[in-house]
């Protein structure tokens, strides 16, 4: 899976990032993405923190068991485990989409660890009760969804683009990093599709996050949002603001679902004044 990767745009090599030196800052991606998507962010930070951002098994260049679940509770422990290998807190938790479910857990859990959380277009509740996000689910979840998934690539096709608030900012080139990171069924239906059935199947295990979120009330939290995200529109924001009451909130008029991948110099900067506690870098 790695012979056709644009080394231009991403010179990393291996599972995962690991670049820079200084405070961690940790970049978790979603779904039917991988680290690829942070390559602008990585770039901006590496000169000024230990920057790690991994490929969740399953996804771009990790390896991809058999059999295995691809649970957002799955992914959530494997994610666990692969930070106490690897990155000593105190770091920055900055998730994106089912990073947030995969990753916030630790946040949760370990307030010596992860001092610090940014959430960028990503939740942690149940989406049951949602009429809008619930019907979605419901027919992405279903065996109409499996099909598309594994025989239309409807995931990488048609999702991906339609959440761009801009389609023409998903070029051909960028589009093909992550298109081959999936080139067969078993892949797309083994590996993406059980996280679409999981908006509702998890539906516990998203309610016992957000049941838990006082738990970051007191640390630093900045919230970052495209507005144009037709995957979570501005009602989801809302979410986070009465859950996150001290959080600072940047919203991104011109952007989607993927505002690093949009407008990176916007989410840089944003990063960058945060990290900085609230001053330019």
């Amino acid at each position: 899976m790695t012979q056709d990767v644009d080394r231009a745009a991403y010179p990393f090599a291996g599972h995962y990032v690991d670049e820079g030196a200084g405070s961690p800052v940790v970049l978790v991606h979603g779904t039917p993405t991988w680290s690829f998507e942070w390559r602008h962010v990585i770039r901006a930070l590496a000169p000024f923190h230990r920057v790690i951002a991994p490929d969740h098994l399953g996804f771009g260049l990790s390896e991809r068991p058999h059999g295995a679940p691809y649970s957002p509770e799955w992914h959530a422990g494997n994610f666990d485990a692969f930070i106490e290998r690897v990155a000593p807190g105190p770091l920055t938790l900055v998730v994106h989409d089912f990073g947030g479910p995969i990753a916030l857990p630790l946040a949760l859990r370990r307030p010596d660890l992860v001092a610090r959380v940014v959430v960028v277009n990503s939740w942690m509740w149940s989406v049951a009760g949602d009429p809008a996000m619930e019907r979605a689910a419901k027919v992405a979840g279903s065996g109409l969804g499996r099909w598309l998934y594994r025989w239309a690539n409807f995931s990488l096709r048609v999702l991906l683009p339609g959440a761009y608030g801009d389609r023409h900012k998903l070029t051909p080139d960028i589009h093909r990093q992550y298109l081959d990171r999936f080139p067969d069924r078993w892949s797309r239906g083994a590996v993406l599709w059980p996280l679409a059935k999981s908006l509702l199947e998890s539906s516990a295990h998203f309610a016992s996050l957000w049941d838990s979120r006082a738990a970051l009330a007191s640390r630093p939290a900045l919230v970052i949002w495209g507005m144009k995200d037709s995957a979570f529109p501005p009602s989801q924001l809302a979410r986070w603001r009465t859950g996150l009451p001290h959080a600072t909130i940047v919203e991104i008029n011109g952007a989607g679902h993927w505002p690093h991948e949009e407008e990176p110099a916007k989410v840089i900067a944003a990063l960058a004044t945060f990290l900085n506690g609230g001053h330019d870098e």
